[in-house]
């Protein structure tokens, strides 16, 4: 490098250095901006936590205090002594598995068809699940809920699973991986005398694993946060999900709500946990997965 420096003129080493100091520069900038970001993401989550360890009188503090003076553990064992937690979140574990292997079994499926099947329509059925992911769940959600009600699906697994169980999201997301699989790998798999499930199960899906990993974490992630469906068809405790829980909580508390932040922080600390470690299992899988949704 400095052999490379003495054959350069004046002129040209001011330039060299110019442009290694707007370097540095950049570099630093993009550090600081991507620090700040993930303290403002970050935050929130780091305020719940140490909320939850507070006192009800250092909470109302009339300046805010971003470490507890004391730790008051038994918060957690307050709310789960009033209210029943345990139930809420087997029930949310149980629909948003449920929910979930639906969504991949009827999107594999569907995206194998879209994307290597031939069958008469095939481009106008996909327009319509297109179409589907423009429409807000909120205009649905009547006919669907007339429907649950005519099967008796109210305050039911049922209710809460089946109408969830299918996404255009997913359909299409896979669709497009799936497509870009090589048909030449497919016609090796039928020389080797592997049928349709065959296929998907030995050819695409491992071919496409961070992709279909993403969506599923995706699914979990949004089955696990639900509320509005939810809402609609749950009326009793025993089938009501975390998201519900929370709310009912908030509201339970009344005109005691400030005064029980703490309490309210240690129950959304609980439900949150199993979404959190989650992507942290799966962050790698997740972000492979939308790299190569965007370079396609």
């Amino acid at each position: 490098m400095e052999t490379v420096k003495l054959h350069m003129t004046d002129e040209q080493l001011a330039l060299h250095r110019a442009a290694h100091r707007r370097k540095t520069i950049g570099a630093i900038l993009q550090y600081t901006f991507a620090i700040l970001l993930t303290l403002i993401m970050v935050f929130p989550l780091y305020w719940m936590v140490i909320s939850s360890f507070k006192s009800s009188n250092e909470l109302l503090l009339t300046y805010p205090t971003f470490w507890p003076q004391e730790w008051h553990p038994e918060n957690y064992s307050i709310v789960m002594a009033k209210f029943p937690i345990g139930t809420y979140m087997i029930n949310s574990l149980i629909c948003t598995v449920a929910t979930t292997l639906g969504q991949l079994l009827v999107g594999v499926f569907a995206a194998y068809a879209f994307s290597k099947g031939d069958f008469p329509g095939k481009d106008i059925l996909f327009l319509l699940i297109l179409g589907a992911l423009m429409v807000p769940t909120q205009v649905t959600f009547i006919p669907t809920y007339i429907m649950a009600s005519h099967l008796n699906w109210i305050n039911t697994f049922w209710g809460l699973i089946i109408p969830e169980s299918v996404s255009a999201y997913f359909i299409f997301m896979l669709r497009q991986n799936f497509k870009a699989v090589d048909e030449s790998y497919l016609d090796a798999g039928r020389v080797d005398g592997m049928g349709r499930i065959g296929l998907i199960r030995h050819v695409l899906v491992p071919m496409n694993k961070p992709a279909v990993i993403t969506v599923t974490v995706l699914a979990f992630i949004n089955g696990w946060n639900s509320y509005f469906w939810p809402k609609m068809v749950t009326t009793r405790d025993e089938y009501r999900t975390v998201s519900i829980a929370l709310q009912q909580m908030l509201r339970s508390f009344a005109a005691d709500e400030i005064r029980s932040f703490n309490q309210l922080m240690a129950a959304a600390l609980v439900c949150v946990i199993p979404v959190v470690v989650l992507f942290l299992l799966c962050q790698k899988y997740i972000l492979t997965g939308f790299s190569k949704a965007a370079m396609k």
